[in-house]
């Protein structure tokens, strides 16, 4: 009978994450940092650059918080905020930041 792996064991073994203690201020802070960041998203006034970069760290933020309820924290950072993203479609905005409503709304559905 094979011992059954917890979700992300495989990739603690490769370096990717590591297994660390849930830390509820850490969380909070992590849910609330990605709650401001996806209204502001939302806020049409700003450049379709800013609305997508912050609803993409809004997405960022709450998968971080996701990680560390889980017991794990990520050890490098998602290299595709550096590539730099210069044709944003106003549809790719929406589902991004539809994506992160319903992460959130799963993430606070868990507790």
């Amino acid at each position: 009978m094979s011992e059954q792996l917890k979700p992300f064991d495989n990739l603690v073994k490769i370096g990717q994450l590591k297994q660390e203690n849930y830390i509820k201020q850490e969380f909070n802070g992590l849910v609330t940092s990605a709650m401001r960041k996806l209204r502001d998203a939302k806020n049409t006034s700003l450049s379709i650059d800013s609305r997508f970069d912050l609803a993409y760290n809004a997405a960022h933020a709450l998968s971080l918080a996701a990680l560390r309820k889980a017991g794990y924290r990520s050890e490098n950072r998602n290299l595709a905020e550096y590539e730099g993203v210069t044709e944003i479609e106003t549809s790719l905005l929406e589902a991004l930041i539809a994506a992160t409503e319903k992460l959130e709304l799963q993430l606070r559905s868990a507790n």
